[in-house]
């Protein structure tokens, strides 16, 4: 019996599909071939952040990419929009007032992807409070953005969602009413309608939101979802979140999206999945 069969699996009180964001599960591989370890582990989708070092890359990079998806024969359920240099602590372009251009530049080359791959949702992190730069001034910035990001998106049938994250001391995006205030800014100011709040079950626990309250008030709202247990950003069954029964809340509630693993295994990546019998990994939809 291997490890991975050997770990107790969880019930499912939902049917919601499930795929892997690869930018943080399969780290141990070059990302190219993260879409096909996430095939082989069972999964039909899988997710990324920006996952080239420019905002906008060469026609070859891209190439490859788009290649890597189909041909490991997966969908990419998922793409964010460039965000800066995450492991320095950029966490997004959206508000940033000196890197505004380059998000604009980013728009077409993110969604561009997207209609290549059937992608329906991109994340569009908020960015951090900058010195220097008034905050009226960084949110009037980020409400033309996501306008012209979003407005962009619609061309393909998709969304543009918002985050809020945690560890993130000088992000100003922490709970879903403060993401669905933007939303409804960007609707108000530009009549832009697709701008929709990112679950993450594990960022808007950590942040102090009630996540049974988030979805009985807002499930509506909602674009995307992505889990991972707290404390420790691992996987399900690691800690004392009740994803399941919030994920079964949300289909109740007529959530019919994906829902992204977006944690840090514990074990290898492909032993974290103990917690998801592998005939609830396939998902073809």
């Amino acid at each position: 019996m291997t490890d991975q069969e050997a770990q107790p699996e969880r019930s499912q009180g939902h049917r919601l599909p499930f795929e892997v964001n690869c930018s943080i599960l399969f780290t141990e591989l070059p990302p190219l071939e993260r879409p096909a370890a996430a095939r082989a582990a069972g999964f039909d989708a899988v997710e990324f952040w920006w996952p080239f070092a420019e905002a906008v890359p060469g026609d070859r990079e891209v190439d490859e990419f788009v290649s890597a998806i189909r041909d490991a024969g997966v969908t990419l359920a998922g793409l964010n929009f460039a965000a800066g240099d995450l492991a320095a602590g950029d966490r997004g372009l959206v508000s940033w007032p000196a890197r505004s251009t380059e998000f604009r530049d980013n728009i077409a080359a993110t969604v561009g992807i997207g209609a290549q791959l059937g992608t329906r949702v991109f994340n569009a992190l908020y960015g951090n409070r900058i010195d220097g730069a008034p905050a009226p001034e960084q949110d009037e910035l980020a409400v033309q953005n996501l306008a012209a990001a979003a407005t962009a998106a619609a061309q393909i049938g998709a969304v543009v969602v918002l985050e809020p994250i945690s560890a993130a001391p000088r992000y100003p995006l922490l709970r879903a009413a403060d993401a669905i205030a933007v939303a409804d800014r960007v609707e108000r100011e530009t009549g832009v309608t697709n701008v929709r709040l990112l679950a993450d079950l594990y960022h808007l626990a950590v942040n102090g939101d009630d996540v049974d309250t988030v979805i009985a008030t807002h499930a509506d709202r909602i674009g995307h979802v992505q889990i991972a247990d707290h404390p420790g950003r691992n996987e399900p069954g690691t800690g004392g979140l009740d994803l399941d029964g919030q994920l079964a809340a949300l289909q109740a509630a007529g959530y019919t999206g994906w829902v992204g693993c977006e944690y840090q295994p514990s074990t290898t990546s492909a032993q974290s999945f103990g917690w998801l019998p592998r005939a609830r990994r396939a998902a073809r939809r």
